[in-house]
């Protein structure tokens, strides 16, 4: 199969297409911005510009997308703009690359048949639940112009499906992390500011609610929806790891030998969603189920990052 992986070259795309080279004989073009999140650095290894190639783009502009679009059986879509204080302070872009890139490719896809088209999106679109978990048939709520962007592309992704009939699988899953995050994320930029020994800002009470999962089981949950999965259909994917993010930084400060003194409690982010929690029964019937546990999973990303500063230290510097 040949396969079309935009974003490839971020954090959950590098990692999917790394997945992808080791488990399958599928042919990768990665479409990619190369933004201050993605590098070609982060393929290294894999990109061999044969089996997988990169072609650089931004999936607003619609020549780019008809340029690289024609030839392929599927289309993964990862690009997007993901964090949530860039958002609040600079929301324009958000809606341009979440929204108007997820119409013009879904929109140049229907036009070459392309056979399935996975739409990542993330279960922050549902908003906060303070008891019980959402289902994929609850209603989105979201509560930053990021999630507000993404619900906007699911929306967009799944009219495609009604109307054109392009066969579109929505993905939405938690919080993710492991190698090659950008270290704006919490679990990279705690553990990276610890190793410079700086002391990290810990939101209003830490006890806000995050189911964490390593992206090794979203690329698999992602690549069972991509073969397997129906079309019209959104499939939430989480770990059941749901831990308050003072839990988290806990365990980030004993992996790296610190205490309590080297965090700041600072002011809470504007409409800080409190919990987040999905249920996975969809992608568990395909035969999902997540293998990493996260403490384990935790301490392998925090020595992945001991042993790559020459790939963080550079992207610490302000953008």
């Amino acid at each position: 199969m040949k396969v079309l992986v935009t974003g490839g070259a971020g954090f959950i795309g590098s990692n999917f297409v790394r997945h992808l080279v080791a488990t399958s004989d599928d042919e990768i073009t990665v479409f990619d911005a190369l933004t201050y999140a993605g590098s070609a650095a982060n393929l290294d290894g894999v990109l061999d510009g044969k089996r997988v190639q990169l072609v650089v783009g931004d999936v607003s502009d619609r020549a780019a997308v008809a340029g690289v679009v024609p030839g392929h059986d599927a289309v993964v879509h990862l690009a997007a703009e993901t964090h949530v204080d860039r958002s609040l302070s600079g929301p324009d872009v958000f809606v341009r690359t979440n929204c108007d890139g997820t119409n013009i490719l879904c929109d140049v896809a229907r036009q070459h048949d392309v056979q399935r088209f996975v739409h990542v999106s993330t279960d922050e679109v549902y908003g906060s639940i303070e008891v019980g978990s959402f289902t994929e048939d609850d209603p989105v709520r979201p509560r930053s112009p990021y999630a507000a962007s993404k619900a906007g592309a699911d929306l967009i992704a799944l009219a495609y499906f009604e109307t054109h009939g392009l066969p579109v699988v929505v993905t939405r899953s938690s919080n993710q992390f492991g190698p090659y995050q950008y270290p704006e994320k919490l679990i990279p930029f705690f553990t990276t500011s610890l190793l410079l020994g700086l002391n990290v800002p810990l939101y209003g009470d830490g006890a806000h609610v995050r189911d964490w999962m390593h992206v090794s089981d979203n690329c698999r949950a992602l690549d069972l929806v991509l073969r397997h999965g129906t079309a019209g259909d959104i499939y939430n994917i989480g770990a059941g790891e749901e831990r308050p993010n003072h839990e988290v930084v806990g365990e980030l400060l004993r992996l790296l030998g610190a205490d309590g003194s080297r965090v700041d409690h600072v002011i809470d982010r504007l409409g800080h969603d409190r919990r987040y929690s999905i249920r996975t029964d969809k992608v568990r019937a395909l035969g999902w189920a997540p293998e990493c546990s996260f403490s384990e999973a935790l301490a392998e990303t925090v020595a992945w990052y001991q042993a790559h500063p020459a790939w963080w230290e550079p992207r610490r510097a302000p953008v």
